[in-house]
Order: structure tokens, then C-alpha cells, then sequence
């Protein structure tokens, strides 16, 4: 005998209220138990609300652009014998968004079932153009992509929808900024124009049909990618970067960290080297306040955060997210590194709340235990800085006198990549910074002072 259950919104975080992006289901459908129903999604992330029992949806209770919050109702369910669970009804992509190279590194995307190579012959999209305003219309888009647009700083009244009833989608607006990229001049981004007022005349970008050339397969963006690279987008052209290389000799640090990990184990947690840097950076934030800041809006003031919240890079299966650890400054050691473990976990299982990615105020991405030497990392806005961390090596290092009392000894040294905000840094604080921090990882005895 069959059952009708309310299916509603569970506990969101702190979040009141937050929009309905995706409807993921349709009535008839048979869903099994944590089937993906909707995406909501906040100012600063969206999540998936899963179904908590298997069943055939009778009835949906929102629409595209609803608001909702803890306890809204979703959906009615229909669950008994008959309801055999069966995978969600797989979902196509509109096409990709083009996506620009970023200098940040990529994290391996792991999608759960890959498609099959398929030649595919389309012909070459047509750019689209900017329409003009008429008075009184409303740009038909979803929440998704207002906000999109609002993160580029692009007017939605001046551009064209291509998708069902001139829908304007998240391409549109690409397209839509690209044109204002070749043809505007630079104070149209925000930033001061070049010498003269000249405007970039960038090239268009390339319109390629890579099939013509070979057998090509689509492969959709996931959706974390594609909001983590609007921002990145941003964050690239908004703010000046400049990257400050240094090494960090880590011998001793490296013996204790080994000596220290079984007790550690014995807890249920690996004690790494990030527990370690965290608990440096703070020490280096102290004495280098700037770096703990970020600009106010009008650009004019640097506000100087009294708290350490650090966000911390976690590699994922659908992309790159960055949790945040409160309050470092009043944590030991084995608790930085426990908590790294509980939150890189939610992290990989998709279970970080919107909170748990909110209020940074300095942040590290850590690529040691995959390679490399150096690299540059993206600022994560508004913050003002962030460090990079790449493979430790080792090394050989002059120690000792001068000549032949001299000696070069082995050392194992770790890559330092610090980023920051050219506005509100300058090249000798950043080499100040990064020297300090070496010399606090050199000996870790220091972050006690």
C-alpha cells in the first residue's frame, strides 16, 4: 500500500531564504533515496537537496525562481512497493560555456559516467549581439544567471536571449562580455584605461568546429566549476596579481611532523604539513596585518580583520572549493589538523554548507602532495593575498664559513608562491612575508612567540 509523503527543504545553514535554480524532477518520475530533487542556491554556493526516501514524485510544490528556506515544502511523494528506486532521469546540458584557460590549476574532474566519443558536426556559433534598451522590459533569466551577470558587471537589458521565449543564458552573457573585452576600453572593467585612453582591440575569439578535424565528445562543466570560474574570471581581471616566490627550509619541521603523526592516528587523523603552514600563516598575518585585510568598496580604506578565519583549497572530484577553519589563531596544532580532515571530507562528499565557505580572510592552496615547483595562485576576493604550496625537495644547501671551511648540506626545501593585491601590497612587504614565513617554518618554535 502506497504512502504520500512531504518532501521539504532540510537544514540549509543560516541562510533565511535562498533561490530555486534547478528542478531536477518532474511528476511521474520514480526517484530513489538521495536522489537530487532541486538546486537552491545562495549568495555564495548552491547545493543539491536530496530526496530522503525512494518513491514516484506525484506533485512538485515549487517552480524555477521560488524562494525557499528549512521546512519549505518541495514536493509530494508517493512511496510503497510499487516505487522500485531508478536513477534521476539523466540531465543535458545546454552547450558548454567556453571556458578561458586559468592560471590556477584544475582539479581533476572525476564525473560519474563519461559519455562516448561522438563525432559531432555543428555548424560555427554566431556571436551574439548587445540589443537595445526598451523602456519598461524585463530580461527573462534565471536567478543563476543574474547573478552571473552581476558578478561581470554585465546589463542584462543589453543582451539578447538565444534560448526558448529569448531566455537569456549564462553563454549569452559570455558572449555578451567578450564584445565589451575587444571593443570597450579598459575603464569599462573597472580598471584605469591604458596610456592615452586606447581601447585593448583584442581579437575575437577563435570560432573553431573542432570536428571538422577529428571525432570531438562534449563534456559538460560541473556546476561548481562554473560558478568557481565566473569568480576566478573576476578576480583575474578586477585585481592586480602579482606573485612573490621564496623556499622554505623545512628539515626539522618534517622530522617532528613524523615523529609527532602516530599519536595523532591513534585519534583517527593524519597530522600534514597544512596543519603546520596554517599555524605559520598565522603567526606571519600577526606581524604583517595588511595581508589579514581587504579593501572596502569604494576602494579607499583598507579594512584590518582581527580574526583569522583561513581558507584552505580542497581538491574534489566535481572541482576546486574552499572550505574556511575559524578562528585559527586559537587552535593547536592536532586540532587544525583534525578539522582540515572532518572538512575535507564534507568537502569530497558534497556536504559543506554555505557557511563553511564564508568570512576567509587569508587563503592557501596546497598542491605538495600532487607536484610541482611554483605556480600562481588566483586571490580569492575579497581577500588580499593567498599562498601557494608546492612539492617539497631536497636540496643541497650552503652551510657553515666561507671557502674551503664551508659545506653544502642537504636541506628539504619548500616551494612558496604568495600572490597579492598589487592595490594594497607592495613587492618589498610581500618579500618581508614570505621571508618571515620561511623563517617561522624553519623553526615552527617561533609561531609560539
Amino acid at each position: 500500500m502506497s504512502s504520500i509523503t512531504e518532501i521539504k527543504v532540510p537544514d540549509i545553514g543560516d541562510f533565511k531564504e535562498v533561490d530555486v535554480i534547478e528542478i531536477l524532477v518532474k511528476p511521474g518520475d520514480t526517484v530513489a533515496k538521495e536522489t537530487s530533487l532541486i538546486t537552491v542556491e545562495s549568495d555564495k554556493a548552491t547545493m543539491e537537496i536530496p530526496s530522503p526516501a525512494a518513491g514516484v514524485v506525484k506533485e512538485l510544490k515549487v517552480k524555477l525562481g521560488d524562494k525557499v528556506a528549512e521546512g519549505s515544502m518541495i514536493l509530494l511523494l508517493e512511496a510503497g512497493a510499487g516505487a522500485a528506486p531508478e536513477p534521476p532521469p539523466s540531465k543535458t546540458a545546454d552547450t558548454p560555456a567556453p571556458s578561458a584557460p586559468s592560471p590556477q590549476p584544475a582539479a581533476a574532474s572525476a564525473p560519474a559516467a563519461e559519455p562516448a566519443a561522438v563525432p559531432i558536426h555543428r555548424p560555427a556559433p554566431v556571436p551574439l549581439e548587445p540589443v537595445a534598451e526598451v523602456p519598461g522590459f524585463k530580461p527573462h533569466a534565471s536567478p543563476s544567471v543574474r547573478k552571473f551577470a552581476r558578478e561581470l558587471g554585465a546589463d542584462l537589458a543589453k543582451i539578447r536571449g538565444s534560448g526558448p521565449k529569448g531566455r537569456i543564458t549564462q553563454e549569452d552573457v559570455q558572449s555578451f562580455v567578450k564584445g565589451v573585452l575587444t571593443q570597450a576600453p579598459a575603464a569599462a572593467l573597472g580598471a584605469a584605461a591604458p596610456a592615452g585612453g586606447v581601447p585593448f582591440n583584442l581579437p575575437d575569439w577563435p570560432q573553431v568546429d573542432f570536428a571538422k578535424f577529428g571525432p570531438v565528445e562534449l563534456k559538460p562543466l560541473s556546476r561548481i566549476k562554473k560558478l568557481s570560474g565566473a569568480n576566478l574570471h573576476r578576480n583575474w581581471i578586477s585585481i592586480p596579481h602579482v606573485t612573490q616566490f621564496d623556499e622554505a627550509d623545512i628539515t626539522e619541521l618534517e622530522a617532528f611532523r613524523k615523529d609527532s603523526g602516530a599519536a595523532s592516528e591513534k585519534q583517527g587523523f593524519k597530522l600534514t604539513m597544512l596543519a603546520f603552514l596554517i599555524k605559520a600563516c598565522v603567526t606571519a598575518l600577526r606581524q604583517y596585518p595588511d595581508f589579514n585585510a581587504s579593501l572596502d568598496p569604494g576602494g579607499g580604506n583598507l579594512v584590518l580583520k582581527k580574526y583569522f578565519h583561513i581558507g584552505v583549497a580542497v581538491d574534489t572530484p566535481d572541482g576546486l572549493v574552499v572550505p574556511v577553519i575559524r578562528d585559527a589563531d586559537r587552535k593547536g596544532v592536532y586540532d587544525l589538523a583534525r578539522e582540515l580532515a572532518e572538512m575535507s571530507k564534507l568537502a569530497r562528499d558534497k556536504k559543506l554548507k554555505p557557511g563553511d565557505m564564508q568570512g576567509g580572510t587569508f587563503s592557501i592552496s596546497s598542491l605538495g602532495g600532487i607536484g610541482g615547483t611554483a605556480f600562481t595562485p588566483i586571490i580569492n576576493a575579497p581577500e588580499v593575498a593567498i599562498l601557494g604550496v608546492s612539492r617539497p625537495a631536497m636540496r643541497p644547501v650552503w652551510a657553515g664559513g666561507k671557502g674551503e671551511s664551508g659545506q653544502f648540506v642537504p636541506r628539504l626545501m619548500l616551494p612558496l608562491s604568495l600572490s597579492y593585491d598589487h592595490r594594497v601590497i607592495d613587492g618589498a612587504s610581500a618579500a618581508r612575508f614570505t621571508s618571515y614565513l620561511a623563517s617561522v617554518l624553519s623553526d615552527i618554535r617561533r609561531s609560539l612567540l
